[in-house]
């Protein structure tokens, strides 16, 4: 039988640069989830909200996080993804981390900084992709504006999960909506999608819109409220589909130059 995979997408009201209360908020969000869940979903820059202040943040906050997410992902048996402000080297940088139940992580720094914001000033941008191994699934983990570019998520590697983490504000989130679906329907891929909800620090309103997209594009979850959804994704539903459809054998051949 071929692997299934529980997944758990928090779409969560964000205290505005307070790493702490936002730690406790979600410590009772994951005590809640149903216990055979693998893997937790977080928002985008989820301990703070999206600020473009990260100075106003003690620096051990992004080590504080990340300790976290390990003690969470471990009393939990679960993996977790979610992004935050990190500094390092004297840079900053919106990164993502991937967290497995035994210790172990991996992060991705996000490649599309927001310019509208001014991030591309604050926050370094990264170059290199991450492919995650976990229970049998291939995963892309990428970063909210990250969303509105093809190329650089486009399915070289023949990932199974593709993840976005997002602070998505409400007057685009036709954009998050729509961009989602033709993600997975491009990739033949499950697209995941966690966003935000509520009002930030500087008075930006999220809607929401968390969602979990099929191989072929169909809607499987949504939300625009407050609260945890789930979904059952199936390994079956991703090799059947390719093999019958096989529109991934005709996909252009490129190199991405960084």
């Amino acid at each position: 039988m071929v692997q299934q995979l529980n997944i758990a997408l928090v779409q969560s009201h964000l205290l505005w640069e307070n790493p702490q209360a936002n730690r406790e908020v979600f410590s009772k969000k994951i005590s809640s989830i149903q216990k055979n869940v693998d893997l937790i979903v977080l928002p985008e820059m989820f301990s703070t909200g999206f600020t473009m202040s990260p100075e106003n943040i003690k620096v051990s906050e992004g080590e504080n996080t990340v300790k976290w997410m390990l003690q969470q992902a471990k009393m939990n048996d679960v993996a977790i993804i979610g992004s935050i402000a990190f500094k390092e080297n004297n840079r900053y940088f919106n990164r993502l981390f991937f967290v497995y139940p035994n210790g172990e992580y991996k992060s991705y720094d996000k490649k599309h900084t927001f310019t509208l914001a001014g991030e591309d000033k604050v926050y370094r941008a990264g170059n290199n992709k991450l492919i995650v191994d976990y229970n049998g699934y291939k995963i892309c983990p990428l970063i909210c504006y990250d969303l509105r570019f093809p190329v650089w998520a486009r399915n070289v590697e023949d990932y199974d999960i593709l993840v976005y983490v997002a602070n998505w504000p409400k007057p685009r989130v036709t954009a998050w909506d729509t961009l989602l679906k033709a993600r997975a329907i491009e990739n033949m891929c499950y697209c995941i999608g966690v966003n935000r909800i509520g009002l930030d620090g500087l008075g930006y309103e999220y809607s929401g819109h968390s969602a979990v997209y099929d191989v072929l594009g169909n809607q499987m979850v949504y939300s625009d409220k407050e609260e945890i959804l789930y979904a059952v994704l199936d390994k079956d539903h991703i090799d059947s589909t390719r093999n019958k459809l096989k529109f991934l054998q005709d996909r252009d051949q490129f190199n991405l130059s960084q």
